[in-house]
């Protein structure tokens, strides 16, 4: 049983017996996996403050025959969320994107791209601007997640869209034109819509020198969630806690 090793990111924990936690982790190399950390309550020295989820960490880790688990040998911090002041707004963005990645990437399925989406949305979450890694991240999820159908255009038919007159709803993908958006529709402004579409062909960090107040792009960040959420079926309930905070 040979020991494996990658980068990943730390998505949740849950504790068994005495001292042991079941850990989700999504690394780089071998997509999503989950593996029992023995004694990780009592083991500071394998594992630390590492269990903190989002943290970036190099995994050890080693398959076991005919057992779903892994067992997860140790965790080296390569960037940890604590090490940046942290309040209530940014630990539910980090929150939200733990349990989206948790939610929706398959088991032992690498995905290089969503990994370095983490990685570029997690340098630019500090406690001064959570708002827009959070609208780039839920956007480009939904993209990648094959539920955000082209932008430009009306999903019913085709016609191309102008600013000011997109449309979503609850039951489809996509956007709508004026004749197509249904009784149920909520608008999407024309500064988000130009926003999402300046988002999908430029890097996280492109829009890091950008005003970015609460409620910019509000409407674009609960477009991509209805998204998110009629594809698991299920209300997020770290987006539950995002509400609240007006995000």
């Amino acid at each position: 049983m040979g020991v494996l090793t990658s980068e990943a990111v730390v998505l949740r924990t849950w504790p068994v017996h005495e001292a042991d936690l079941i850990v989700s982790f999504f690394t780089r190399d071998y997509g999503k996996v989950r593996g029992v950390a023995k004694s990780a309550l009592k083991s500071r020295k394998r594992f630390g403050g590492a269990l903190e989820p989002m943290t970036v960490a190099r995994a050890w880790f080693a398959e076991r025959p005919r057992q779903e688990l892994v067992r997860l040998d140790q965790l080296e911090i390569m960037r940890s969320p604590l090490s940046a002041p942290v309040d209530l707004a940014r630990m539910t963005v980090l929150s939200f994107f733990a349990e989206v990645l948790d939610e929706v990437l398959p088991d032992h399925d690498p995905q290089e791209t969503v990994f370095r989406l983490v990685v570029a949305v997690l340098e630019q979450t500090t406690v001064e601007r959570p708002w827009m890694p959070l609208t780039y991240f839920s956007l480009w999820m939904t993209r990648l997640m094959g539920l955000l159908p082209d932008i430009a255009h009306c999903t019913a038919c085709g016609e191309a869209l102008a600013a000011g007159e997109a449309s979503f709803n609850l039951f489809g993908d996509g956007l709508f034109c004026p004749r197509h958006r249904g009784g149920n529709a909520s608008g999407l402004s024309a500064d988000s819509w130009q926003l999402a579409q300046r988002m999908l062909r430029a890097p996280a960090s492109a829009f890091a020198a950008e005003a970015w107040p609460r409620r910019r792009a509000q409407d674009l960040r609960q477009f991509t969630l209805q998204s998110m959420e009629r594809h698991l079926e299920r209300k997020l309930r770290s987006a539950e806690a995002l509400a609240r905070l007006g995000g």
